[in-house]
């Protein structure tokens, strides 16, 4: 095995498989430096704030090539002038590298007019103004929308919404002033319907119902009928309604004459008011329950006479007595001893048993009377103390 390895045959195919691969390895690199121009590189040449035709033509010479783009306007700067260069001037390239130009442009770009009709005025102008389009002459115009944008005018001319226009144009807005009241309806009896719708909207009324007596609605047909009636007064914006036919009024006298009754009716204001009476409502009173026989009546007890109250007497209550004052064992001390025991004293005789009446003689003169006690409640009164000194 190891010697069929080390044939000369096949160690000669292996050294002619490594120069092959080796070749194409060599020739490939060769391709890329001659196809990328490999080692040749310019500066990108400074075309900075030059006009965009003298910036192509020198890198054009420099043997690039170019993108123009454009930013937006710019019043600053001159139109068509070269405001951005990418790759930046000095960079190095190869040949025919494409240079990005960004150039300010002529003037500004258009816009797109913003749908604002039948808006309120405030909102529509916001809008515009929001867009970059300014806004010029207020024409108010009757209408029955009142401060609605009716349309859009641009030198006298209608724009209509979706329209491009320059950046910063001046459009005319026009407006409605509302609707009148007490107008007259125009007359459209004997026109065509195609007529007729015309009319009504130059009055600014609105077509309301339209009845063809053979059904066919062609605006060639001729109006016979109309509500509201001529010349009567209706604010703009409401409904007029038409019946037309193929015929002419007079042949339709029948019909007219039907529809009077219908939408004519007149009211006859001749006749008195008619007064009507009114019945006289009675107050309303509750009457008492019925009681039943077999229940006895509860009888409500006479009211009793209230007594009037008796005043009683107040009663004087005496004085309590005074209380002694106790005595000391000092006191007791000093106090001589008891002499013997006396005899008795006699009784005494009745009439010295009689208390003497306390004259009015006797009391001084300037004695004031006692204090009436007061209804006062009864002390509690207090056990005498009684002290017995044993010897």
């Amino acid at each position: 095995m190891l010697k069929s390895l080390f044939n000369w045959r096949v160690l000669l195919n292996f050294v002619l498989a490594l120069g092959v691969f080796a070749g194409l390895v060599w020739l490939t690199f060769r391709w890329l430096d001659y196809h990328t121009q490999h080692g040749k590189e310019v500066p990108v040449p400074n075309v900075m704030n030059m006009p965009v035709q003298n910036a192509i033509k020198t890198l054009d010479d420099s043997g690039l090539d170019y993108e123009v783009d454009s930013f937006q306007f710019d019043p600053k700067y001159r139109p068509y002038q070269v405001l951005q260069v990418y790759p930046s001037p000095g960079s190095r390239v190869k040949y025919g590298r494409n240079i990005l130009l960004k150039v300010n442009p002529r003037t500004w770009a258009k816009v797109v007019v913003p749908d604002v009709l039948n808006r309120y005025k405030g909102l529509a102008f916001r809008q515009l103004e929001q867009v970059g389009l300014k806004v010029g002459d207020t024409i108010y115009e009757p209408n029955i929308q009142r401060d609605a944008v009716i349309r859009l005018e641009m030198n006298g001319t209608n724009i209509k919404p979706g329209t491009q226009v320059p950046r910063f144009s001046v459009l005319d807005v026009v407006i409605g002033t509302g609707p009148k009241r007490n107008v007259p309806v125009p007359n459209v009896v004997g026109m065509t319907v195609g007529e007729a719708r015309k009319m009504i909207a130059s009055y600014l009324f609105e077509v309301g119902l339209v009845t063809f007596e053979d059904g066919t609605g062609s605006d060639s047909e001729i109006v016979y009928y109309q509500d509201p009636a001529v010349n009567e007064l209706r604010d703009q914006g409401m409904q007029i309604d038409i019946w037309a036919s193929k015929k002419s009024p007079a042949q339709m006298s029948e019909e007219i004459r039907k529809l009077d009754e219908i939408y004519r009716v007149k009211i006859d204001t001749t006749l008195p008011p008619i007064r009507y009476e009114e019945i006289p409502v009675e107050p309303y009173r509750p009457q008492p329950l019925p009681i039943p026989a077999d229940r006895p009546r509860a009888e409500t007890p006479a009211p009793k006479p209230e007594k009037p109250p008796v005043e009683q007497p107040r009663r004087e209550e005496p004085k309590p007595a005074a209380q002694p004052k106790k005595e000391t064992k000092a006191s007791t001390a000093n106090r001589p001893e008891p002499a013997a025991a006396q005899p008795a004293k006699t009784a005494p005789s009745k009439a010295s048993e009689k208390p003497k009446k306390a004259s009015t003689e006797d009391k001084p003169a300037n004695a004031k009377p006692a204090p009436k006690a007061e209804n006062k409640p009864p002390a509690e009164e207090k056990p005498k103390v009684r002290k017995v000194i044993v010897e």
